[in-house]
């Protein structure tokens, strides 16, 4: 038996969310598991992780495997994230990732997300397929006067630990290449990264694995793990089995308590909402001086996200509720609607042609986390990616099946991704933990706000 952190209706797998990328696509006919199979590996999530990590198995190695996704291949976070490839999938700074791994892995593990962006262009362009990408790196931008300084800070320690390129940006150099708005006070531009179309680069891997022999069953939700002296047999809803050697655990924000026990209470999923208008003139961008296609952050620990897709609509993302019902997704989305309005004045009010949530996987380590269980060498995992999964994930999957292939998975992994996350304590009150977490980074961001007026 299986438990979830929110309200049933976010776990409707049966039904495709309706989003921009699903409206924008040409979904491939996916099966159910109809019947008993066998693998060397299983790997239970059709999304970045899994498929990256089927498709470099078997493309790399030889090595064949069965995907099965509880709803469609895509279904998840992977297809409902707002397309941002950036940098870095935590929630611990720089200064305090040295003062956890030494600068030496903290620099290695930079490299490793930086990778993850670079593989979102070049294994597209390999397998032959298009993400539709757009922009130049990413922007971050200082929504108040007080946050700007510690966005400089970041890009510095950023440059000196990389050697990325990194622009600071006042307020007019901001507005000149980005956008204007009351809420921009500058900002910094990161020579990383880039904006997709999150859904094409999931169906693209899907496409690239099939066709390399990789067997994926959507609707194919698992609901019990047994083992036996083959290693693992995974049964799926409809009484159908695969029974492997390895099993790979690939859900991120969607993992649920009874799975695996070695995964219970290990992630903190936080919903995430977006919202997207219907297409701008050309005149409605000027009069917001909106010049960019790269997609923008703000600074606020509590963020908006947003970026011009290419046919002139805006995409704006933030935070969700601490439910999961549908009446709290929709008092959330009004309020990000408003907000939208507060941001571009002359966007008030604007229509919203579409609307849609999902969910982002934290933990208490604050970075993802990759490995093998250690009481159980076959089983294998990849989750966490802090909201920054479009680049991160598909390079866990990469490295992950690398780490199986290869073996010497500890010399392969940086040290900073190594391992499981502590669990949370109280299982059941994670939704309360998380409604904590909102209130305490919103006072900081209240608090900064403050203390920028008095000085």
């Amino acid at each position: 038996m299986t438990a979830r952190v929110f309200d049933a209706s976010l776990y409707r797998y049966g039904e495709l969310e309706p989003s921009y990328w699903e409206a924008t696509v040409e979904r491939p006919s996916v099966a159910r598991l109809g019947r008993d199979e066998t693998a060397e590996v299983a790997i239970i999530g059709g999304g970045f992780t899994g498929l990256s990590c089927a498709l470099h198995l078997a493309r790399d190695h030889g090595i064949g495997s069965v995907v099965l996704d509880a709803g469609e291949p895509g279904w998840g976070a992977s297809g409902r994230n707002g397309g941002l490839v950036c940098i870095p999938p935590a929630k611990a700074s720089i200064p305090e990732l040295v003062s956890r791994w030494g600068r030496d892995e903290t620099a290695r593990f930079y490299r490793w997300a930086i990778d993850g962006c670079e593989l979102a262009r070049t294994l597209p362009a390999a397998e032959g397929f298009d993400v539709r990408a757009q922009g130049d790196g990413n922007l971050e931008v200082a929504d108040h006067p007080a946050r700007l300084a510690g966005l400089i800070e970041h890009a510095r320690h950023l440059a000196e630990l990389t050697g990325v390129p990194v622009r600071t940006l006042d307020r007019a150099g901001f507005a000149a290449v980005g956008h204007g708005g009351t809420e921009q006070f500058g900002g910094v531009h990161l020579g990383v990264g880039f904006a997709l179309h999150p859904l094409a680069y999931a169906l693209g891997l899907l496409e690239a694995a099939v066709r390399r022999g990789v067997r994926v069953y959507g609707r194919s939700p698992v609901v019990a793990w047994e083992r036996d002296r083959g290693g693992h047999r995974l049964v799926t809803a409809d009484g159908a089995a695969v029974r492997a050697r390895q099993v790979v655990v690939a859900t991120n924000g969607w993992t649920p308590d009874g799975l695996h026990p070695g995964f219970d209470a290990r992630v903190l999923p936080a919903i995430s909402n977006i919202l997207v208008t219907r297409p701008l003139t050309a005149d409605e961008l000027a009069a917001e001086s909106w010049n960019t296609e790269t997609g923008v952050v703000n600074a606020r620990t509590l963020l908006f996200y947003y970026r011009l897709l290419p046919d002139r609509r805006l995409l704006f993302g933030a935070r969700g509720d601490t439910t999961g019902s549908p009446d709290a997704a929709g008092r959330v989305q009004a309020w990000m609607h408003r907000r939208l309005g507060e941001l571009f004045p002359s966007w008030a009010g604007v229509g919203v042609d579409y609307r849609w949530r999902g969910l982002v996987a934290m933990s208490r380590k604050l970075v993802p986390s990759i490995g093998t269980l250690a009481d159980e060498p076959g089983v294998h995992y990849a989750f966490g990616f802090h909201a920054a999964g479009v680049a991160a994930a598909p390079m866990a999957g990469k490295t992950l099946a690398d780490a199986i292939a290869l073996g010497d998975a500890g010399d392969r992994i940086p040290a900073v991704l190594r391992g499981l996350p502590p669990r949370f304590p109280v299982s059941g009150l994670r939704r309360l933990a998380l409604a904590g977490a909102y209130l305490w980074y919103g006072a900081c961001d209240r608090l900064q706000e403050l203390r920028n007026r008095t000085d």
